[in-house]
């Protein structure tokens, strides 16, 4: 069955750096989209970065130049490297694989993500 686990998450002081990792399961891992959302407190999810299955980036205006999304297809792992951490960048951050009409779209359970001096 499909599984994204994210891990990576925790408590950083703005202007602080960290990395998520989201390790995928159960499909072609190298033939898909990846793509990283975030939920705030009160807030919907919303798209934050996405890669392509031929590493096409696409990202949030909020996080352009500071998120780097990457992914390691041998190791069916995505990645999101986040710099210049903001307090508005606290969220919980998932892991979204869109598998077509068919077989649907999945999540990982989440990883918090908590920007605070």
């Amino acid at each position: 069955q499909v599984q994204l686990v994210e891990s990576g998450g925790g408590l950083v002081h703005p202007g602080g750096s960290l990395r998520l990792s989201c390790k995928a399961s159960g499909f072609i891992f190298s033939t898909y989209a990846m793509g990283w959302y975030r939920q705030a407190p009160g807030n919907g999810r919303e798209l934050v970065a996405r890669i392509h299955s031929g590493g096409t980036t696409n990202y949030a205006d909020s996080v352009k130049g500071r998120f780097t999304v990457s992914r390691d297809n041998a190791r069916n792992t995505v990645y999101l490297q986040m710099n210049s951490l903001k307090p508005e960048d606290t969220a919980v951050y998932y892991c979204n694989v869109e598998l077509g009409a068919i077989w649907g779209g999945y999540w990982g359970q989440g990883t918090q993500v908590t920007v605070s001096s």
